[in-house]
């Protein structure tokens, strides 16, 4: 299996896993242009699209992939039954194409029905984990996020994190600010800021090393609950992490 990122709008990626023979699938295709150059270009076969939620610049696309293609299987969360969906999924359910068998998780707190696929290695994480950072919580709770999280992190060490946003230099700024003197910060944010600089790709990453640099998924790390300490006393990770989400809102 091959793991392609197709760059769409400003900071978008749409993911595509594609085999030797051209089959392939896609994730989140914002918009149909970059992706139908890219499936012209490589001769690949489109199979089925994974949704991660309703947002717009994750669904855009549907509508005309479908026209070109109208056997595409269309996976994704309740949410997303209107944007061209075909099968509804939901946690705990399983995605069998190319013969890959992709595991739903339900990860609410960017949306309400936000749900990330998994195969190992890979981890198509929508707008949930980003490196070095998470989504917004536009729909649902700093609770819910934080939980959402936790599901992602406690995956194996070698995941494979396909993020489908170019945010990593300036969640490495925020995590700096947060944990100036941090080694594993201060390394990860100098490699990110001299890829940026060539206009390189930052992703995907690997889950055990986005442990070490990535601040969301550090709630429970005493060097962290030092830093936060300064400001606030929070006795719950949930609350560390909801703090650290207002902060970076406001960064």
């Amino acid at each position: 299996m091959n793991l392609n990122s197709i760059p769409a709008f400003q900071d978008n990626y749409i993911w595509v896993l594609s085999q030797d023979d051209g089959q392939c699938l896609i994730v989140d295709p914002g918009e149909a242009a970059p992706i139908l150059k890219a499936i012209a270009e490589n001769h690949w076969q489109p199979q089925a699209i994974l949704l991660t939620h309703h947002h717009n610049d994750h669904v855009g696309g549907v509508k005309e992939l479908k026209q070109k293609y109208p056997s595409l299987v269309v996976y994704g969360p309740e949410e997303t039954q209107d944007k061209g969906t075909t099968h509804i999924v939901k946690e705990g359910d399983t995605v069998s194409v190319l013969g890959c068998e992709l595991s739903v998780i339900a990860t609410p707190g960017h949306t309400a029905g936000h749900i990330c696929f998994f195969s190992d290695p890979y981890l198509f994480s929508g707008d949930t984990l980003f490196s070095g950072g998470c989504g917004r919580l536009f729909e649902g709770t700093a609770t819910q996020m934080y939980q959402s999280l936790q599901k992602l992190t406690a995956l194996p060490d070698h995941t494979i994190v396909c993020c489908a946003h170019e945010y990593t230099l300036a969640n490495m700024k925020f995590a700096m600010s947060i944990m100036p003197h941090d080694q594993a910060i201060n390394d990860y944010y100098r490699e990110v800021k001299g890829l940026r600089v060539k206009n390189q790709i930052t992703l995907p990453v690997i889950l055990k090393n986005e442990r070490e640099i990535n601040v969301f998924l550090r709630t429970d790390d005493t060097d962290l609950i030092k830093e936060i300490n300064k400001e606030t006393k929070l006795q719950q990770p949930e609350q560390r992490f909801a703090w650290l989400r207002s902060k970076k809102d406001d960064f």
